[in-house]
């Protein structure tokens, strides 16, 4: 019986849906992003370019939205789906967060690292850093969109926008660019809230590696001790049998020089005794 405390797995048809439009949704967000980026990055472009560019937006943003009801209909459980996939319908139903569509298709490089043959912790890193540089070019672009229409800017080029969104993600702060409207500032908190989790991803990461080199360290001394153990245990055994060895070999030769000694004393008295009753006695002739 299921656990109602977790959640089913995906259907496989939904997955095999993901894995196939996975990196056609990634490209399709570069796209998006590039059609949205450039009219506020180059804002002296031909009409025609900027009425291209946001054709192109409005296909990117179908585009999603027909992956979305897909995906849904692809679901075992839909309403479950819907509940834990907000974001991906809030970007489909309201116009003002369709940039978000963005940051939906770079979620997509999850699924893609997990066929890249990469160490855990590379992984990581890797996607980290990615998140890092792509949310401060986005709020960078986004700040710089949102106030060019302040009475009294302060972020005036791309430099200044990039400058200040660095410095917003890392919580430094300078204060010398700052946004003046409603927009701008919840791009800002956005962007301290995602700076801070990121670098505590980072800093964990960081953290793990010293732990699990500290913990190899200590594997490889106790191992080492071990082995150390081991060894001057074969030696004691080494020395108690060469002890019984060299005892053995005194109590061989004490015994050899025992009988030797019994043998040559008992030859010597068998040698005087025949002396002695075999030499004819002497007669002192009488005068």
């Amino acid at each position: 019986m299921e656990d109602p405390g977790t959640a089913p797995p995906p259907s496989l048809r939904l997955q095999a849906w993901e894995r196939r439009t996975d990196p056609v949704l990634l490209g399709i967000g570069l796209l998006f992003l590039v059609s949205w980026a450039l009219p506020i990055v180059l804002p002296g472009l031909p009409g025609g370019a900027v009425t291209w560019l946001e054709v192109g937006q409005q296909v990117a943003w179908g585009c999603f939205a027909v992956d979305y009801v897909i995906r849904v209909w692809l679901a075992d459980r839909r309403w479950h789906f819907v509940a834990t996939h907000l974001p991906a319908l809030l970007v489909v139903l309201l116009p003002l967060l369709r940039p978000l569509a963005v940051l939906r298709s770079l979620l997509m490089l999850t699924a893609l690292m997990r066929r890249v043959t990469l160490p855990l912790r590379m992984r990581v890193t890797v996607y980290v850093s990615g998140w890092a540089c792509f949310l401060a070019l986005v709020g960078a672009i986004a700040v710089l969109d949102s106030e060019r229409h302040s009475p009294e800017p302060t972020i005036l080029t791309l430099s200044d926008a990039l400058w200040w969104s660095l410095t917003t993600m890392t919580t430094v702060g300078y204060g010398d660019l700052y946004p003046t409207t409603l927009e701008g500032r919840l791009i800002a908190a956005t962007l301290m809230l995602s700076g801070i989790a990121l670098l505590g991803v980072v800093t964990a990461s960081i953290a793990a590696w010293f732990v699990e080199r500290f913990q190899r360290t200590s594997e490889e001394e106790n191992r080492n001790q071990a082995d150390l153990q081991l060894v001057l245990a074969e030696l004691e055994k080494l020395r108690a049998q060469l002890d019984d060895l060299t005892e053995r070999r005194h109590g061989v030769v004490d015994a050899d020089t025992s009988t030797s000694t019994s043998t040559s004393t008992s030859t010597d008295t068998d040698t005087g005794t025949g002396t002695a009753t075999g030499a004819p006695a002497q007669r002192h002739p009488m005068s």
